[in-house]
């Protein structure tokens, strides 16, 4: 049944992989379990649910599976700063997504990727059908053959993550604007030549990096500056650390290597005052 959430141990059994319950039932034994879910976590405990995309080659549902870890119980923020996708230019710079109390807000020049989503669908979507890279060119394709291919997998299958983690600052003025930038982009009308892009991404004044940081600056902490992904998660990271009101770690999530993504790169820091700071930046062990 779709968004029930099963618990159990990812178990291979000869060419079968299901859940292992609580009780010794198989969960999920006649859906599609991805590789790279096997390859990380086979005889770990998950949870996992079926969502509607199917499997092109078998036309079996998708199980999306995460690590059983749930994000803390007082209200919190993280920023993440994504390294870059060494087979994409678009990006160059890396990529920046913030998440407040487990709703994570992705803005992109591409119109279907500026959204609000769940943990599991942000790092651990599968690459599995609509979700996957092109057969033929490993890269981003709408439309080939009749079927989708976005290549937007889980982000920490596709890069390594840096955050900084914050308990204490204001969650729930962030996200109303947040959503309030969601809204925003969702009625803008798209460009006719291009109706797969977002017709107002600027990368200087509307990007991933320039509304998270704009939401940042509204609560007053007009000291974060940055357009650039890694400037701006360096100048945040800074600014947060020296609240004395703000409980604040930071910490990486290092890339879950699979087939279908190369290991991706540190992006350069851009303004000289952030390779200042970087040094002071304390990263949890």
């Amino acid at each position: 049944m779709e968004g029930v959430v099963y618990k159990g141990i990812l178990t291979v059994e000869g060419e079968k992989s299901y859940l292992l319950g609580p009780n010794g039932e198989h969960f999920l034994e006649e859906d599609r379990i991805w590789e790279g879910y096997l390859k990380h976590w086979s005889g770990k405990p998950v949870l996992a649910r079926r969502i509607p995309q199917r499997d092109y080659e078998t036309g079996k549902r998708i199980v999306i599976m995460w690590p059983d870890d749930p994000f803390p119980e007082r209200p919190f923020m993280e920023l993440y700063y994504n390294e870059r996708l060494v087979k994409y230019w678009a990006s160059a710079f890396g990529h920046t997504a913030i998440n407040i109390c487990g709703e994570i807000f992705n803005f992109s020049h591409l119109a279907n990727e500026n959204e609000a989503m769940t943990k599991e669908e942000y790092f651990y979507r599968p690459a599995l059908g609509e979700f996957a890279p092109s057969p033929t060119t490993g890269k981003f394709v709408e439309l080939e053959n009749g079927r989708p291919y976005y290549d937007k997998f889980g982000r920490n299958f596709m890069r390594t993550i840096h955050v900084v983690h914050v308990e204490g600052i204001d969650t729930d003025r962030l996200k109303a604007f947040y959503h309030a930038e969601l809204d925003r982009i969702k009625n803008t009308p798209p460009d006719p030549k291009r109706p797969e892009k977002y017709a107002d991404f600027n990368f200087f004044t509307r990007s991933c990096a320039t509304i998270i940081r704009d939401g940042l600056n509204a609560l007053g902490y007009e000291q974060i500056k940055g357009f650039f992904p890694r400037d701006l998660f360096v100048s945040a990271a800074y600014a947060l650390q020296q609240d004395p009101k703000l409980k604040v770690s930071i910490f990486r999530m290092p890339q879950l290597t699979v087939p279908e993504a190369p290991p991706s790169a540190m992006t350069p820091l851009m303004n000289v005052k952030n390779r200042i700071k970087v040094r002071q930046l304390k990263y949890r062990n």
